[in-house]
């Protein structure tokens, strides 16, 4: 439209004013029914795949936004669905895999008219009360439950108040939840054949904490790809998580009487802080040491030397979790969802051990 126009169109009295779009107006565009449209847009059965899409795109191509407040007043549901995540705040900020597990969570809630409500809380009681304050009054409809633990007490919590749910990763004890997983300990594991094959045996882990269930398969992963390729007794220091821990943990490597040649980082940061220790120190990477991390992220191709990293894709397993939980609410019962293995990306991070 032109200023002129636009002017015009302002100065008449009877010039129709275009609001938020309708479902009207998502129908008339799809070409379908009402009831259809709302039938795909609340995921209920009925509509065929092709259907179903063909309205979705509608409803994105015209800005369409359900009414959350109509919606919930006309149906026993918040729309609200809810991520607690059970570490210190700074860790979480600091950490690029929930910035973008979240924004796989958001591309599929949003175009659902869903609510993401996130809590950071800490394991045991405050994380109790947390999912207690956010199940009561039916605040949220379901949870998506992140860092299992062994003999997790949120899965029996979670069953007591009625909340569907999604598990990221099995739990190691009964679970009606779906889950959706990924092998991180195969990428452990072609972390450590790459630097075997390029002629490493001294290899370290930096690991996280092994009363988290991936922690733990790391480890697991870790030991078990040592011992296979037949390598000197594996190193492993867990930690938190967090880039400081990972420095810490890097600083007792290159302090032993015989330090590794290479560390294996369970994520990109703390192998990016670990860069930063040993380079202080006058060790030059990845000439005298060689550094894997975990999740390749963003970060890893721009860094000097950029990082050799096991690549997952946070955001994809964001968007399958959020379908999964959606699903689940609206009654389909959808199974376990393993997601494809990850891979190793490599870089300069990497090379032949020093002679």
């Amino acid at each position: 439209m032109t200023a002129a126009a636009s002017m015009t169109g302002a100065g008449s009295a009877g010039a129709p004013k275009r609001g938020r779009p309708t479902i009207s107006d998502v129908a008339a565009h799809a070409g379908v029914s009402k009831g259809l449209v709302s039938f795909a847009l609340n995921d209920r059965p009925g509509v065929s795949a092709e259907t179903r899409d063909r309205i979705l795109a509608s409803a994105q191509e015209l800005g369409w936004r359900p009414s959350v407040r109509a919606r919930s007043l006309s149906v026993d549901r918040s729309f609200a669905l809810g991520l607690v995540i059970g570490r210190n705040a700074d860790v979480i900020a600091a950490d690029p895999f929930f910035h973008a597990f979240i924004a796989g969570v958001e591309s599929e809630f949003s175009m659902s008219g869903q609510v993401l409500v996130l809590a950071a809380a800490t394991p045991g009681r405050e994380e109790a009360e947390t999912y207690r304050g956010l199940a009561a009054d039916k605040r949220v409809d379901g949870v998506i439950l992140t860092d299992l633990r062994a003999g997790d007490e949120r899965v029996p919590l979670v069953v007591e108040l009625g909340l569907a749910a999604v598990t990221l990763g099995r739990p190691d004890q009964d679970s009606p939840f779906p889950a959706v997983s990924v092998d991180d300990g195969a990428g452990i594991r072609t972390a450590v054949d790459h630097l075997a094959a390029l002629g490493h045996r001294r290899i370290a882990h930096v690991a996280g904490p092994d009363t988290m269930l991936h922690g733990h398969r790391r480890t697991v992963a870790f030991e078990s790809a040592m011992r296979e390729a037949g390598l000197d007794d594996p190193i492993v220091v867990t930690t938190d998580f967090s880039a400081s821990e990972g420095a810490r943990a890097t600083r007792a490597l290159l302090e032993r009487a015989v330090r590794p040649t290479a560390i294996v980082y369970s994520n990109d940061h703390m192998a990016l802080a670990g860069i930063s220790v040993a380079r202080r120190a006058g060790i030059a990477v990845p000439e005298e040491l060689s550094v894997t991390g975990f999740d390749n992220t963003d970060l890893a191709d721009h860094v000097f030397p950029s990082l050799t990293s096991v690549a997952t894709d946070a955001v994809a397993w964001g968007a399958v979790a959020a379908r999964t939980l959606l699903s689940s609410i609206a009654g389909h019962a959808p199974g376990d969802v393993q997601l494809d293995a990850p891979r190793l990306v490599v870089r300069e991070s990497t090379a032949r051990p020093p002679t």
